[in-house]
């Protein structure tokens, strides 16, 4: 029986990849400082078809227990852009990177999936962006992330296969975090803020997508390779949020704001702990954004299924059924984010 180790595993993408790998036939391992706090996945481990490990990848002891007797370990776990320092965020997409790595080698696993991210691509002239672009990551998560894959091609030439997934933003049912403002505020029949006219393109990703190349990554011939994830359809800002307000019968309607006088009230907000947008979201989010997905078509034989507007439009209804479910602000992508400042922009949009 396969044993797929998955770090971050009561994460957003970690709670739809063990629940995958699970229908696929497959045991699970994983590895978090959260509970899972999923019924079903609960069920599995009472089951014995799941081990859940408590633990900090950053953590020998608790690393070699995820990794202990996998044939895959997928490393997931990580500090998001809204973490509020550099040396927190680097702490566990670097460090907990190199523990995991090394415990990975060490116990001779077969292959380990690095989830990576586009933000290692900074803010390109070009689009789309291909794998082999430069690496200029914006702010303290997308230079985190460079380092962490730079682990991955050394750890491969002491021996370890690595496969480094690069997924755009995405987005699925469960997912909430920057995008429950923006469900909260349609919702509510706002005005909704964008940087410049919209006009720009940028690239999201379903979660269910991502989940399948990830899968598909395991077996592929693809060892030492990086391979971008994103959906295959996708239109303007204002296209796809558009769609998404119609969707949901909202009277919201968008609100252009003028780029650098934003950006530089986002960026002193930021500084000052009073929003919860990082500079990776607002350096980027009025620009095009958007990468080729030829190699992952290519190599691991996949196809996207989801179109930005599909995939919002899901994760909205998603929101508005459970809503009234939902935990107190926080810092992952599983529970809304304090909206902070941007709550008195909300009074008066």
């Amino acid at each position: 029986m396969t044993l797929v180790s998955i770090s971050g595993g009561a994460g957003f993408l970690g709670l739809h990849l063990a629940r995958r790998v699970l229908a696929d036939g497959a045991d699970v391992r994983t590895l978090d400082v959260a509970p899972l706090d999923d019924p079903g996945l609960e069920r599995a481990v009472r089951e014995g078809r799941m081990e859940e490990v408590c633990g900090d990848v950053r953590d020998e002891r608790d690393a070699r227990a995820l990794v202990r007797g996998a044939d895959v370990v997928v490393h997931a776990a990580a500090a998001l852009p809204i973490q509020s320092s550099r040396e927190a965020i680097r702490s566990v997409n670097v460090d907990g990177a190199a523990t995991v790595l090394g415990a990975a080698l060490e116990a001779r696993v077969r292959r380990v999936v690095l989830i990576s991210s586009t933000a290692v691509y900074g803010v390109p002239e070009r689009h789309p962006i291909v794998e082999d672009d430069p690496l200029v990551g914006v702010g303290w998560y997308g230079a985190s992330k460079i380092e962490a894959e730079a682990l991955c091609a050394a750890f491969g030439r002491r021996g370890l296969d690595t496969v480094i997934v690069r997924p755009k933003t995405f987005v699925g049912p469960e997912r909430l975090g920057v995008f429950e403002i923006l469900f909260d505020w349609i919702r509510e029949g706002r005005r909704i803020p964008v940087l410049g006219d919209g006009a720009n393109r940028y690239q999201l990703l379903a979660v269910e997508d991502l989940v399948e190349a990830v899968v598909r990554s395991f077996d592929a011939p693809v060892a030492g390779e990086a391979l971008n994830i994103g959906a295959g359809h996708f239109g303007t800002v204002r296209d796809d949020l558009q769609a998404l307000i119609d969707h949901a019968g909202s009277g919201s309607r968008l609100w252009p704001l003028p780029v650098r006088p934003a950006e530089v009230v986002l960026r002193a907000l930021e500084l000052a702990r009073l929003s919860p947008l990082a500079e990776w979201h607002y350096r980027t989010a009025h620009r095009d954004s958007f990468v080729s997905i030829e190699k992952a078509r290519d190599r691991l034989d996949w196809e996207p299924r989801l179109s930005n507007a599909e995939t919002l439009c899901a994760t909205y209804d998603w929101y508005l059924e459970h809503r009234t479910e939902m935990r107190r602000a926080g810092t992952t992508h599983r529970v809304p984010w304090n909206q902070q400042a941007l709550g008195l922009l909300k009074r008066v949009s």
